[in-house]
């Protein structure tokens, strides 16, 4: 029992590094990745893409939105 637990901070410091190892050589969950994040990519661009492009619109139908509610009065 003694021979096991002065092994293991041994065992555990050849775990953990085994496992970095196997994911750093795992490739599989990489493209997954790239993919999501090139679909983010493209989804903020597109919203930024839409504002810009209503922006000014919005900001017109607003100004005349505001001024005929200040003629009512």
């Amino acid at each position: 029992m003694l021979q096991k637990i002065t092994q293991l901070p041994k065992n555990m410091y050849f775990s953990f590094f085994g496992m970095v190892r196997r994911l750093k050589e795992d490739e599989r969950g990489l493209s997954g990745v790239v993919v999501a994040i090139l679909l983010i990519l493209v989804a903020v661009l597109a919203i930024v893409l839409i504002w810009g492009l209503l922006g000014n619109w919005l900001r017109e139908l607003w100004d005349q939105i505001t001024t005929q509610g200040t003629q009512i009065q």
